[in-house]
């Protein structure tokens, strides 16, 4: 791609976001949202093939749709109220089809189905940018309208995006789709708080954003794509693939690494609203991610058992480049916990 295009491109995806993020006028947050959609096409298909385009398209159709339906609920606030502010939803329809959209551009149950496969046909850095910058500017719009939005169609989205996310990556052995359910299952964890304390939904996220990109990061590097790719690299990187397992468990939410502070700080949030049950339900079902992620652990870490042999300890005498970056990442996914209470302050 030509390098004048490509800066073009990555200039309106972050436009787009940022477009969103500073205003109150409804058109405008239209108009970022659909800067970064369309801008995004191009970096899904940077590299022509047929699965590529097939994602593109699905994610395409998917969002256009989101965006009509958004411009819909938007021109029934205008008619109800009067003004473009944001803060003018009074019509409880019009909040319901609101909120539908930005699921449905968040990726959430029941409009998943084309989160895995989109992330699936794209290349990894494409994915990357997919499940984490674009999820910015959707989910500040429902935290900017939480107030106004239907509790139970929330929490319903939520609980079924968890319970989703975990059973639809049970099965996988593409890293792509396991990372692509690891990010429904997370949203649903920042929606299920935010009627409550947005704040916390902000951290979920910016905990989520560190881990997905230092995981994608190092896959690329690697050029791992599939769960067989891992289990060979146990004898030829193991400080790499003790850096990816790493991720995923922390991922998955197991203590005491980083991605457990923001269940953490969300099951605390919740019990201190009385949502005993929810939040019951919502640890139940974020032991399918966990399980899913021990299960590919356990067979990586025992594909080859510990040997003395020199041809097993080449890596050793190997400049790695993930090895440099060994203790950044490692840092970044597991020693963050006890910054916990600082982060949620700043957020």
């Amino acid at each position: 791609m030509n390098i004048t295009l490509m800066m073009t491109i990555y200039t309106t995806l972050i436009m787009g976001t940022l477009i969103t993020l500073i205003s109150s006028h409804w058109l405008l947050m239209w108009v970022g949202l659909e800067m970064s959609m369309l801008s995004i096409i191009p970096i899904l298909m940077n590299k022509p093939n047929p699965r590529s385009t097939e994602a593109a398209t699905k994610y395409f159709l998917t969002q256009a749709t989101a965006s009509m339906i958004l411009l819909l609920s938007i021109i029934m606030t205008m008619m109800h109220s009067g003004q473009w502010t944001i803060f003018n939803t009074n019509s409880q329809i019009t909040s319901i089809i609101l909120t539908l959209s930005l699921i449905m551009k968040l990726g959430l149950a029941p409009f998943h189905f084309w989160v895995a496969e989109v992330t699936q046909g794209t290349s990894l850095l494409s994915g990357m940018i997919m499940l984490t910058w674009q999820k910015i500017a959707p989910l500040s719009i429902l935290i900017q309208i939480y107030p106004l939005t239907n509790q139970y169609l929330i929490i319903s989205s939520a609980l079924l995006s968890t319970l989703l996310g975990g059973w639809g990556g049970l099965n996988q052995t593409q890293l792509r789709k396991i990372l692509a359910y690891s990010s429904i299952a997370h949203m649903g964890w920042m929606l299920v708080v935010m009627n409550y304390n947005p704040s916390i939904s902000m951290f979920n996220l910016t905990i989520y954003i560190i881990l997905t990109i230092s995981l994608f990061t190092t896959l690329y590097m690697n050029n791992n794509l599939s769960t067989l790719s891992l289990s060979h690299m146990w004898s030829t990187a193991p400080p790499t693939i003790i850096i990816i397992l790493m991720n995923l468990l922390s991922l998955g939410g197991l203590p005491p690494l980083t991605g457990f502070s923001p269940k953490w700080v969300v099951i605390n949030e919740m019990v201190k609203n009385n949502n005993i049950m929810i939040t019951t339900l919502m640890t139940m079902m974020a032991l399918l991610n966990l399980y899913f992620y021990m299960r590919l652990t356990y067979s990586t870490t025992l594909t080859l058992f510990p040997s003395t042999s020199n041809t097993k300890t080449k890596w050793y005498f190997h400049n790695n480049k993930t090895t440099m970056l060994s203790p950044s990442l490692i840092t970044l996914s597991t020693l963050t916990l006890p910054l916990t209470p600082l982060m949620i302050t700043l957020n």
